[in-house]
């Protein structure tokens, strides 16, 4: 079955005997101009059917493949409304076979979609770099069919939800309530023809809407990537094509659903295109082991052990420390590249919660004028600390304004206490954050939040959440900060006596994933 090199072949010689026996009737209505349709019998005519080897291959799949991953074995192969059963499938796999006949790759690129590479080794004995090898320059299965089983892959149950609310007045309740993936609403949107393989603007429109960026930019990458004949283009000859004519952004009834219940998106004016291949936007180098150092600085006690275990599941090597003053808090952060295991990382992170006020935090202290945010940030600039120049440096606070500012006392901290030993000195910046590569998130809310024996900031929940949704979405950190901005939003309509302010400024020149 394979020819040299490992690339999957499936044409196999047939005796006179085998193909006599193969003889398949098809009966085709013809319509002729001026005459009523008329039925052509064709007989005779030699259609190649699978061998036996293929028989054996097809029906082991079927039996493999579970109730998700039948259902969208169905959408690739064009097919709906059939049972969901591996009898189903075995038959689809066998009409397709014959359909695709000279097409060695078929079956291959379907497991290669469906993620089922243990499959392509035990069944079809060749693997996955071997398959996408072959598949370089010839792809069989429509890439509008490939783009929205993958979108299916990557949306949770909530993002559904949110999909299926938009898309309330377009389609019937009853669709909606039978849809229970993302394929069965594309797939009734298809039957209505309001999507389509030229005709994705409404998808895109949803993906915006429901706050998945990173899944509408692959709808765009893909209106981008002109498609004259689906499954016989290169990748090479799609982004040479032009773009397909433009259709209308979307339907009368989703433009009504989205007047009636608006959807607030904290949306950021960046310019950042679609896929490396696209892309003039270069993307920061985040992958060492462990990424870098974070440092979480706790002073009050309540979310610091979250942030670890959300820093820990990014691959960064965490630090916490709970319950510093002011100045030990300066004295912490002046220490952390002194040691030579944090020295070696790709990004740095800086969390901080404590009490304080306007640009200061008092950490434990009750007075004192505290630590400016301005020195936490210069600590760790490029002058200061050459070994993070170029490197993304990330600062999250989490601040609980005091009511009033205790009468000043104790120790007030100079420029040459900042002074470091590990970062080589000091020197004088702007307001934050002017110097490159700095991404700054800062939350406050008020003191009286933190009455209550079990509080939690809402800003460092709904930013764990995203940080852990942008890992399993692989979506750059800024987008990922305008869902925190969104539920924000949401956290003070529906709270106004407990809102939380929130700033986010940034100077990173490129994209950055936390994976």
């Amino acid at each position: 079955m394979f020819a040299q090199g490992g690339h999957p072949v499936f044409r196999h010689s047939m005796s006179t005997k085998d193909q006599l026996s193969t003889t398949a009737s098809v009966r085709i209505a013809v319509k002729d101009t001026g005459s009523p349709a008329s039925a052509l019998l064709l007989t005779k005519k030699t259609m190649a059917l699978p061998d036996q080897f293929q028989l054996q291959a097809i029906q082991q799949t079927a039996e493999a493949l579970d109730g998700r991953e039948r259902s969208r074995l169905f959408y690739l192969c064009g097919v709906t409304d059939v049972d969901n059963t591996a009898g189903c499938v075995e038959d689809v796999l066998k009409s397709r076979v014959i359909r695709h006949q000279g097409e060695d790759q078929f079956l291959p690129e379907l497991l290669l979609q469906l993620g089922r590479f243990d499959i392509l080794k035990e069944v079809y004995k060749t693997s996955r770099d071997e398959v996408e090898k072959a598949l370089t320059h010839r792809r069989v299965l429509p890439s509008f069919k490939v783009l929205m089983a993958n979108i299916n892959e990557d949306m949770a149950k909530e993002d559904l939800n949110s999909v299926k609310f938009l898309l309330g007045q377009t389609l019937s309740r009853e669709k909606m309530e039978n849809a229970q993936s993302f394929l069965d609403v594309i797939i009734e949107l298809e039957k209505l023809d309001i999507v389509s393989p030229g005709r994705v603007d409404l998808v895109e429109e949803c993906l915006r809407n429901i706050g998945r960026v990173d899944l509408a930019k692959k709808v765009t990458a893909y209106k981008m990537s002109a498609v004259p004949s689906e499954g016989h283009s290169s990748p090479q000859q799609r982004h040479r094509a032009p773009c397909p004519s433009p259709t209308p952004n979307c339907s009368p009834c989703l433009q009504q659903t989205l007047r009636a219940h608006p959807i607030h998106i904290a949306t950021e004016n960046l310019t950042a295109p679609v896929y490396s291949e696209q892309s003039q936007m270069e993307f920061y180098k985040c992958n060492t082991n462990p990424r870098g150092v974070c440092v979480i600085i706790d002073c009050v006690g309540n979310d610091g052990d979250s942030l670890k275990q959300t820093f820990t599941a990014l691959h960064f090597n965490v630090v916490l420390h709970k319950w510093l003053s002011a100045a030990d808090a300066l004295s912490v952060l002046g220490e952390v590249f002194r040691r030579r295991e944090n020295l070696a990382g790709d990004c740095f992170v800086c969390c901080i919660i404590s009490r304080g006020t306007g640009n200061h935090l008092l950490g434990t202290d009750s007075y004192g004028a505290g630590l400016h945010l301005d020195d936490v940030r210069r600590l760790f600039n490029a002058d200061a600390c050459p070994v993070l120049a170029g490197k993304p440096k990330l600062f999250l606070i989490q601040r609980y304004d005091i009511l009033e500012i205790p009468p000043r006392a104790g120790t007030q901290h100079r420029d040459e206490d900042l002074e470091t030993d590990g970062c080589f000195g000091l020197s004088r910046c702007d307001l934050v954050p002017t110097d490159a590569d700095v991404f700054w998130s800062h939350c406050w809310t008020g003191e009286q939040q933190l009455v209550r024996g079990d509080h939690r900031s809402v800003y460092l929940q709904v930013l764990r959440d995203a940080l852990h949704k942008g890992q399993r979405r692989k979506t750059h950190l800024v987008d990922v900060h305008t869902e925190v901005n969104a539920a924000i939003f949401e956290h003070n309509r529906r709270n106004p006596g407990a809102t939380y302010h929130i700033e986010l400024k940034h100077t990173l020149r490129k994209e950055l994933y936390l994976q």
